[in-house]
């Protein structure tokens, strides 16, 4: 049985960092991604890492500031944000994706991913 458990959210002031989670359980991936979701508004591809290569993919919104890290012993991924802001504050769901594909761009939709994790609350106060 697959299961993605994310962890790592909570509260925190302007300028602070958090560091999610995902654990992961079941079978290997090729991709694994992180996407937000703030209330009213779509969501969004936040990270992206490539198992195979290691190779990561971040959104212009959060590229420079956001970090996505994996530990392959213990099938977990890790985006450590830093400079947070308000405009961060969403809901933060990793994703696992089963299909191949040579290249990144395709892991950067929803659709490319099998697997969800329930979501963790960021909420960034000013």
């Amino acid at each position: 049985q697959v299961q993605l458990v994310e962890s790592g959210g909570g509260l925190v002031q302007a300028g602070g960092s958090l560091r999610l989670s995902c654990a992961t359980s079941g079978r290997t991936f090729y991709a694994m991604g992180w996407f937000r979701q703030a209330p009213g508004k779509e969501r969004e591809v936040v990270a992206i890492i490539r198992w195979s290569t290691g190779y990561t993919y971040y959104g212009e919104s959060v590229k420079g500031r956001f970090t996505l890290s994996s530990d392959n012993a213990k099938n977990t991924v890790y985006l450590q944000m830093s400079s947070l802001n308000p405009g961060d504050t969403a809901v933060y769901y990793c994703a696992a994706a089963t299909k191949y594909y040579g290249v990144t761009y395709p892991y950067r939709a929803e659709s490319a991913y099998d697997y969800w994790g329930q979501g963790t609350q960021v909420t960034v106060s000013s």
